[in-house]
């Protein structure tokens, strides 16, 4: 598969668990892999020093598409209706500001693309949208074990309470973005 005309994307919506799940079910996605960023601690982070709320990262995750088969503003319009962006530094349970809601852009264009969904979506919810719009700094890959921690764990007691309502809500609105 020719690769070359890939582009990526990276959001955080809560637990990154959730965000890849519900990205690893549309159509065009490539890849999505399951980091940190956006912190000040030096080094590369471990989960438990995210957990700790002391490294400033978010858990994000960063998604490989393929722009012909959906568009930048697709991910995004999906990424902020399967996660509430009018929660600040919570996702449902999970709370501090690791688990906020940013986009981070790799490039101009891409801040000018979420700054106008940005705008868009805030017509649709009732409360200000609070989802962080920032630069991408380094990017870090979570442990192996977040990797695919759906797909490995569909079973788990987080899986259906959390996950299975978010990919519920996923082929509601966006049905017609889903691998068939």
């Amino acid at each position: 598969m020719d690769n070359t005309n890939f582009e990526v994307a990276t959001v955080g919506g809560g637990c990154f668990w959730c965000t890849e799940a519900v990205f690893q079910e549309v159509r065009g996605v490539h890849k999505v892999v399951s980091g940190y960023t956006g912190g000040k601690a030096p080094g590369r982070p471990t989960y438990r020093e995210i957990c700790s709320g002391l490294t400033g990262h978010a858990e994000v995750i960063q998604i490989t598409f393929d722009p012909a088969v959906i568009t930048y503003e697709d991910i995004l319009i999906i990424f902020m209706t399967t996660h509430d962006p009018t929660t600040l530094n919570r996702q449902g349970a999970d709370t501090g500001t690791q688990y906020r809601s940013v986009i981070y852009y790799h490039n101009a264009n891409q801040q000018q693309k979420a700054d106008m969904v940005l705008s868009e979506m805030q017509k649709v919810y009732e409360k200000p949208i609070v989802t962080e719009l920032s630069s991408l700094g380094i990017f870090y890959d979570a442990e192996d074990y977040h990797q695919d921690y759906y797909k490995n764990n569909s079973e788990q007691g987080y899986c259906q309470v959390v996950i299975n309502p978010k990919l519920a809500k996923l082929r509601q609105l966006h049905a017609d973005k889903l691998l068939k």
